[in-house]
């Protein structure tokens, strides 16, 4: 965890306004295996941490993806969305 808020302050401090954090997900036993899976109350301390670091949106779960509700990311910063 501390590794990845280190990660998080320094997005924050060059402007990164949309943080995105998810988990890999083992598609198939061919696949490397998990981590440790984090849970849900684990995700959402992220966000909230990240939210106080300054990130216009933050979207923190285990399935979130970097394309998860995007276009709805891009407009909640005021940012221009592309169609």
């Amino acid at each position: 965890m501390d590794e990845l808020l280190a990660v998080f302050r320094d997005l924050a401090a060059v402007g990164v306004d949309i943080l995105t954090v998810g988990q890999y997900l083992r598609p198939s036993k061919d696949h490397l295996p998990n981590g440790a899976l984090l849970h849900a109350d684990e995700f959402a301390e992220m966000k909230t941490a990240a939210m106080r670091m300054g990130f216009r949106h933050v979207e923190s779960g285990a399935l979130v993806r970097s394309s998860y509700h995007a276009h709805e990311q891009a407009a909640s910063t005021g940012l221009a969305v592309l169609a």
